[in-house]
């Protein structure tokens, strides 16, 4: 046997290999893909180790290396996928990007996007702006407030004063079917 065949035929599967890596958004396609340039590359060890006719076998050792590897990649590869797939119900590569750094300069920006960028420059460990709550303001995070108990005076929504505290539903009695006037006050 000619060490050719195997040869060009180890080329055309790493090509497909290659393309399948480049052109599909699909992570599982990726990973085969990556196991067919892996297997492309086993082809060649193992016809060059026959044609070379290596007394130690060198060729064929170092493909059952590149195995292992190639199925512990596999393994942990799949993995990493599944917890993706998990967390965001999808696999595909171009919805993968949170963590990606998006260039956050503007059109008129002489550096262009993604330009180099000086120490004001509104990342996450500048000072926040006048006005701007900055990225600890946790009014979002904090819970809602706890119900009162029953027969606790309702407060009706109206802001504090400096005349005095909010009045409440309980504060005065009303004539039954009127409705309360609107902010708060009576």
């Amino acid at each position: 046997m000619h060490v050719v065949y195997p040869a060009v035929l180890a080329a055309l599967l790493f090509s497909i290999g290659v393309y399948g890596v480049l052109a599909r958004r699909n992570t599982i396609l990726v990973l085969m893909s990556v196991e067919l340039m892996l297997n492309a590359v086993n082809l060649n060890l193992v016809a060059f180790d026959v044609w070379l006719r290596d007394a130690l076998h060198g060729g064929q050792v170092l493909t059952l290396f590149v195995i292992v590897i190639a199925a512990a990649e596999l393994g942990v590869g799949l993995a990493i996928v599944l917890a993706v797939f998990r967390n965001r119900s999808t696999v595909e590569i171009d919805h993968l990007r949170d963590l990606a750094e998006l260039p956050d300069q503007g059109p008129d920006d002489p550096e262009g996007p993604g330009g180099p960028r000086g120490p004001d420059d509104g990342g996450p460990h500048d000072p926040p702006a006048p006005g701007d709550p900055g990225p600890h303001d946790h009014t979002a995070l904090t819970p809602p407030p706890a119900p009162s108990p029953p027969g606790a005076p309702v407060p009706t929504g109206g802001p504090r004063t400096a005349a005095g505290p909010v009045t409440t539903a309980g504060d005065a009695p009303r004539p039954s079917g009127a409705a309360p006037a609107a902010g708060g006050a009576r």
